[in-house]
Formats: structure tokens, C-alpha cells, sequence
């Protein structure tokens, strides 16, 4: 048995997981959440799905990973018993540097570091993390896993945007995309799942969640993905505005006198579904239009109208395509998003099959027709598998 704990730190909380990299199973995973507050909290459940929780001041990140040891000290497994060989720990911003999963060092952390004027809100949280890791388990070799690392398939013409050149290139600013382990893990399922020639093959995977990614796969190659330098911009998200134009902004500023900062929360955490319905998650947004609230109904028709818009440009930035995924918790869990965002993509060769999709089936499966051109899955995601994969690989 071959086990890695994989870590997802933010600034004020991490989650776990204890992966059998074998087996692929979790043997078990836990939160510890609310870092720095007057009350934390932390949740461990073990590998019969038994829940725990704790509730205790915890300082800081070091504090949380005493907490996370008693948890199995406590509730088991026991780390004693079934001792990770390494920890894997995910970190959003790679920049251009790291294309790869790649073992830690005092410089890897301080590159880490620097990129995060790259991704102010992710990165210190990870850098925390990995440190507090490394006090708590100082014998065994830590692993970053970045967000960004799939993408660096992109040519220049995907990544590079039309501004002065020099300027872009003294700050760095470029497209990077996000969700790559996610997307590699999706594409690289699905193509195991429908088989054939994989070099070949040409995907789309939407990773719908609160936060929403769209990325064209040739070949197990990232070629095109929708978010940019930062996670903001392309779909429609919870809570980001996605593709806007620049514009925008100087008439905000101008005109509502709003600062730089006051746009950056506009745009990350006012805006998207949130900032047209009023809610961010997906399901209060069709209860609402359900029940005829019209800034709901528009909301999602925006929602959409974006799917269907990236859809049709990566389809052609493909030259066709042979399979579509959803992921991720609206697109492995509403069957209204799946079925909209396909319904005009006839012309490729899409053809859902309603009672497919509809079924309330987990799990890998296909919700598009016997008939139809284009296999359209759902393909669950496991994100702490994939680091956890990945880890172990580049060890050996």
C-alpha cells in the first residue's frame, strides 16, 4: 500500500485526505477550518465515513495540524499503522515556472512566495500550509501540485495576450489557466472510459462549480482553456463575473469613483450569479426562477448563453470534437445545465439523451444518444487523487 496525504491549504483553513494511491481510495479526509479565529473547527471522518468534530481555538496553521493528528490518533487510521510516504499538497499559481509536480525545497517555497502577486488569495494559504506540513511530518518528502501546471500545454497563441509585449513580459502577465487538476484528471478518465486512439483524441471538460472552467484537450494535451492570468477570467461563476469588458472598470472608477480594490472584490465576490440573482449557488438560482423571479431566470440564461458561447469557439479550435465532459458539482449534479449548454451544439454531432441525463445515477456515465456523433459524459472528480498520483510518480 502506497499512501500519500494530500493537503489544500487556503489563509484560513485546510482540507486532507489519506489516499491509497494503489487502491485509489481515501482511507479517510477531514477539515479544520476558521485558523486564527476566536473558535476553529474541525471535522475528520474515517475510512467507514464515521464523522468527528472538534470545536477549539486554533492559532494557526501549525495549531490545525496538531489537531488533524490527533484526529487520527484518535479516530484513526492510525498514521503509525499506515504512514504516508509523502505529502501532496496543491497549490494554485505556478506561474510559468512549474510544469510539473515538483518535490519542495527552501527555493520551491520561495518561488511559491513570489507568485503570489500572481494569486494573492490562494498561495500564502498554501505556502502555510506546506510549512506547517513539514513541521509535522519532517521525515517524509512534501510534493507541490499545480493548479496551473496542465495548462503549460498552451501555445503562444492561447496563452499571450494583445498588449504591449514588453510590458506583459516585465509582469508577467500572460494566460496560465486553473483547474488543471481537475481537468487532467477528467480527460484522462474519460478517455481511459471511451477508449480508442488517445493521441487522437479531442475533448471539451466543463468544471462547473462555484468556480467554472472550460478546457479543450488534444491529444491528453491541454491546447485552450478559459481562465486567464487569475481564476477570473471566462464562465460565469458563484461569484466572479468571468469575461467582461476591460473597460468596464475605467466607467466604474470614473464614474462611481470605485478604487482598485473596491473592483477587484466587485468583480471576484459581487458579481457572476451572486451579483445578477443574488445568490451564488446554482440551485437557489432555479428555485428562484422557478418561481418567476426574472433576475434568477436572466442569471441563468447569462449562465448558459456562456457555455454555449465557449462551446462553440472551442469546438472549433479543436476542428470537431469526440467527447464532452461535466465535472464538478453543477455539472456532475444538474441535469438543466448539462442539457442547456448542449442544446445547440447539434451541428457537431451532440445529441443528449434526456433519460441519461436525467437519472440520478453517480458515477462515470454517458448521458448522450446511442446515435449521437459525440460521446457527452459525466465524469466525477477526484482532485486528491490526482495530486495524490502525481506525488507518488515523481517519487518513484
Amino acid at each position: 500500500m502506497s499512501v500519500v496525504l494530500v493537503i489544500n491549504s487556503g489563509s484560513s483553513s485546510f482540507k486532507y485526505q489519506l489516499v491509497d494511491t494503489d487502491s485509489g481510495s481515501a482511507l479517510s479526509s477531514g477539515l479544520v477550518e476558521r485558523i486564527g479565529q476566536d473558535e476553529g473547527r474541525a471535522v475528520h471522518v474515517d475510512a467507514s465515513g464515521a464523522e468527528s468534530e472538534r470545536t477549539l481555538p486554533i492559532p494557526d496553521h501549525t495549531a490545525g495540524f496538531q489537531v488533524m493528528l490527533d484526529a487520527f490518533d484518535a479516530h484513526g487510521p492510525s498514521l503509525a499503522e499506515v504512514p504516508p510516504v509523502a505529502v501532496g499538497h496543491r497549490v494554485v499559481h505556478g506561474g510559468a515556472r512549474f510544469f510539473a509536480p515538483t518535490v519542495v525545497t527552501p527555493q520551491v517555497e520561495t518561488d511559491i512566495e513570489e507568485l503570489s502577486a500572481l494569486a494573492p488569495l490562494h498561495n500564502p494559504g498554501a505556502l502555510q500550509g506546506i510549512r506547517a506540513a513539514e513541521r509535522a511530518f519532517p521525515d517524509v518528502p512534501h510534493v507541490a501540485v499545480f493548479d496551473t501546471a496542465f495548462h503549460q500545454t498552451l501555445a503562444p497563441a492561447a496563452y499571450t495576450y494583445a498588449i504591449d509585449r514588453d510590458l506583459a513580459a516585465t509582469h508577467r502577465i500572460r494566460r496560465y489557466g486553473f483547474h488543471g487538476t481537475s481537468h487532467k484528471y477528467v480527460s484522462e478518465t474519460a478517455a481511459a472510459f471511451v477508449g480508442g486512439e488517445r493521441e487522437d483524441l479531442r475533448q471539451l471538460v466543463f468544471h462547473l462549480g462555484n468556480g467554472a472552467s472550460v478546457t479543450a484537450v488534444r491529444g491528453g494535451r491541454s491546447v485552450e482553456t478559459s481562465m486567464g492570468m487569475t481564476p477570473l477570467e471566462g464562465l460565469v461563476m458563484g461569484t466572479r463575473s468571468g469575461d467582461i469588458d476591460p473597460a468596464v472598470l475605467f466607467a466604474l472608477a470614473r464614474r462611481a469613483g470605485l478604487t482598485i480594490a473596491e473592483l477587484d472584490e466587485l468583480l471576484n465576490t459581487r458579481s457572476g450569479l451572486k451579483g445578477l440573482a443574488g445568490v451564488s449557488d446554482m440551485r437557489d438560482v432555479l428555485a428562484r426562477a422557478a418561481a418567476g423571479d426574472e433576475a434568477a431566470e436572466l442569471a441563468f440564461a447569462v449562465y448558459i448563453h456562456r457555455l454555449r458561447g465557449y462551446a462553440g469557439a472551442y469546438i472549433a479550435q479543436l476542428g470537431g470534437v469526440d467527447v464532452i465532459s461535466f465535472t464538478a458539482g453543477v455539472g456532475e449534479n444538474n441535469a438543466l445545465v448539462r442539457r442547456e449548454a448542449m442544446a445547440t451544439l447539434g451541428f457537431a454531432g451532440v445529441e443528449i439523451d434526456a433519460q441519461r441525463n436525467e437519472a440520478p445515477e453517480r458515477g462515470i456515465r454517458v448521458i448522450s444518444s446511442d446515435s449521437s456523433r459525440v460521446t457527452v459524459l459525466v465524469v466525477p472528480t477526484n482532485e486528491e487523487l490526482e495530486i495524490a498520483r502525481q506525488t507518488a510518480e515523481i517519487l518513484g
